[in-house]
């Protein structure tokens, strides 16, 4: 499935490319590309769509797909990955406390301050 769809890529890409060079510029002079005299065109209303227009649409649309698709594909065989994949997690020991806080030393009933 791969194979077809990575041939069905290349051929678009190629078609693409083609269709995109056969296309006649709108204002296509170096004065229009800094706003001279040919602005209006470039924003003012479009006729009809024609045949090369379509077909650079369509082409763009099945390679934008056949993109998609591809690197679906490419994720789903490689498996899931993460930058964090090759990273160990630490391994976090707890210590025994080897001393204990000392006790407040105990006075006996007898010897303790009386209270009045």
């Amino acid at each position: 499935m791969t194979i077809l769809i990575t041939i069905i890529h290349v051929i678009v890409c190629l078609f693409l490319i083609g269709v995109v060079l056969l296309q006649s510029g709108k204002s296509g002079d170096l004065a229009a590309a800094f706003g001279g005299q040919g602005s209006q065109t470039a924003f003012g209303p479009r006729g009809a769509a024609s045949v090369l227009s379509r077909a650079t649409t369509w082409s763009a649309i099945i390679f934008m797909v056949t993109s998609i698709t591809l690197s679906i594909f490419a994720a789903r065989k490689s498996g899931p990955t993460s930058v964090l994949s090759g990273v160990k997690p630490s391994q976090t020991q707890s210590k025994p406390q080897t001393s204990a806080p000392a006790a407040p030393p105990t006075v006996p009933q007898d010897q303790a301050p009386k209270q009045k």
